[in-house]
């Protein structure tokens, strides 16, 4: 692994159990991840710097390792510690910011052999092992975050919501679907036209609310209410085409009182 031989060269003098180097291979994880340590202990101290290496007391107890890391770009910042359970290390890792905890258990001798602690080559085993289970379950963070980059990458382009050029946001689209064909009325005495015209009175179309007698499909006489009604109407009172709506029997005078129609009044006598 590029920089974890360097790492631990700089620290092999003083690695004196084998869960020093399974921390400083913890450590060497975390610096992958993203990561700078900034020292030992769980409280800041003056003149602390970001760096990739472990700080000078780092393994003063063996019992138990506290190391402090924040993130490249300043927004996390992380507190490591693990604790030595006989046979085996228990790391418990926070995150400051959101107070996440997350934590891992190993048996040291699975990834670290005791009596080859100052060989590199030879002091880690089953390294690819260890490398998994520290990013599913102690970095769940670092995961998250590539996770998130791998999703950006991999979304399609959104699609293209702007209005085409031709397009008019105040044009009232057609009540009519774009598959309907309107009827073909093209006899103008057709009886379903009533109300036609009231309803789009610049269409053009015929037929209004009132039937017109002369235009409702009936048969019709031989009256013309454009040459006049005498005696009603002079001709050419109604326009030619206009809808006409006759108010009295076409041809006949206005008829006289008949036995039907009431006396007038003060009028006794009902054998006249």
């Amino acid at each position: 692994m590029a920089g974890l031989e360097l790492l631990y060269s700089s620290v092999s003098s003083s690695v004196a159990a084998p869960q020093d180097a399974a921390v400083c291979f913890v450590h060497w994880e975390i610096i992958k991840s993203g990561f700078k340590c900034l020292g030992s202990g769980d409280e800041p101290r003056d003149g602390e710097k970001k760096s990739e290496l472990l700080p000078a007391d780092w393994n003063a107890s063996q019992e138990l390792y506290t190391l402090r890391y924040r993130s490249d770009d300043g927004k996390s910042n992380l507190l490591l510690k693990a604790i030595t359970v006989d046979s085996t290390l228990i790391f418990n890792f926070m995150d400051s910011a959101t107070d996440k905890v997350t934590d891992l258990t190993i048996t040291v001798s699975d990834y670290v052999d005791e009596a080859s602690l100052r060989t590199f080559e030879s002091v880690f085993k089953n390294t690819e092992d260890l490398a998994k289970k520290l990013k599913s379950s102690l970095l769940p963070a670092a995961k998250a975050q590539s996770g998130e980059k791998k999703e950006r990458r991999e979304r399609p382009p959104a699609a293209d919501t702007r209005p085409s050029p031709d397009h008019d946001p105040l044009r009232i689209p057609p009540r009519v679907p774009p598959t309907a064909h309107p009827p073909n009325w093209t006899d103008p005495m057709a009886p379903f036209a009533a109300g036609g015209a009231d309803l789009d009175p610049f269409s053009g179309r015929p037929g209004g609310m009132i039937v017109d007698p002369l235009r409702a499909g009936f048969p019709r006489s031989g009256f013309d209410p454009t040459g006049g009604i005498p005696g009603v109407l002079p001709p050419g009172a109604v326009p030619p085409g206009a809808r006409f709506d006759p108010f009295g029997p076409v041809g006949r005078g206005r008829p006289g009182p008949d036995p039907d129609h009431l006396p007038p009044p003060g009028y006794d006598d009902m054998f006249m």
